[in-house]
């Protein structure tokens, strides 16, 4: 199906708990005409201490080229976790553009935000230790899930996120997620915008915070969820059951051609993530 705009962000390709076999099927059938990679695409934090990266995420990766050849301008918006990147920032490839934020324009002239987020977690920012140690208390988290979720469909339960229920029960998570979104509208309504897509927090969302529309397009460790911009200018958030059942767009991905995507990921990670930069701003063409 073709869409005006695709927003992913927190895919965390090269994490054990990132559900890429999802993301290609889901990728599959959608054809935008612009791609917008919000942040945590690759996930440089778990590949430092242990690399891992399987072949779906070859496939994932290879699948976003492929809408690159096709003509789909693609958008790279960094996060924390591939923060490796900000260096690079900003940087023009092509079709591709690489920055810490954009300014995307909708059908009706909106002007939204588009930025990962992390520059407005004062953890990621000033105790970034504390923020390492809770990543780690989340990958726990996710091993639960993985073991719950193993018996629940045994006994024919759907999937059930652990970690989701924590975020929402735990009153310190419920109070950082509900700073965290008004930091981002205030920052929004600064840079001039009337909205803005961001991640991070892996909160799925559309709402108004403040006088902005707020969009978080979640994540593909739990909900496997993105936001679609129609052609008619319509913003839907949508998960990975959108269109099941569709056929896939033609799969031309590089055609033979071979691309060395672990290889290449594995040295742009070992580069280190260099100083972090105040963030750059690039209006999506």
């Amino acid at each position: 199906m073709r869409v005006r705009s695709l927003f992913l962000s927190d895919m965390h390709l090269g994490c054990r708990f990132s559900r890429a076999d999802e993301l290609f099927q889901f990728l599959g059938r959608v054809e935008p005409d612009r791609l917008y990679l919000v942040g945590d695409i690759i996930d440089g934090w778990k590949l430092k201490r242990s690399f891992y990266w399987n072949d779906t995420s070859s496939f994932v990766v290879r699948r976003i080229l492929g809408m690159l050849k096709r003509g789909t301008r693609v958008y790279y918006a960094t996060g924390n976790h591939d923060e490796f990147l900000r260096p690079f920032s900003p940087q023009t490839l092509g079709h591709m553009e690489l920055a810490d934020m954009f300014i995307h324009e909708t059908v009706d002239g909106r002007r939204l935000l588009v930025i990962h987020g992390d520059f407005f977690d004062h953890l990621t920012k000033h105790a970034a230790w504390v923020y390492h140690l809770g990543d780690r208390a989340y990958t726990v988290a996710l091993h639960l899930n993985k073991w719950m979720n193993l018996a629940r469909r045994s006994l024919g339960y759907p999937y059930w996120s652990f970690s989701s229920l924590l975020k929402t029960k735990v009153k310190r998570a419920v109070n950082f997620i509900n700073d965290f979104e008004h930091f981002v509208a205030r920052y929004t309504t600064k840079k001039g915008c009337s909205g803005v897509v961001c991640g991070h927090i892996h909160v799925p969302a559309i709402r108004q915070i403040d006088g902005v529309d707020y969009y978080n397009c979640g994540d593909w460790m739990e909900h496997c969820t993105a936001l679609v911009e129609h052609v008619d200018g319509r913003i839907e958030l949508v998960d990975h059951t959108w269109l099941a059942g569709e056929p896939d767009v033609v799969d031309r991905d590089l055609d033979d051609t071979v691309f060395p995507v672990e290889p290449a990921v594995a040295a742009l990670v070992a580069s280190g993530p260099g100083a972090v930069s105040k963030p750059h701003a690039a209006k999506a063409g």
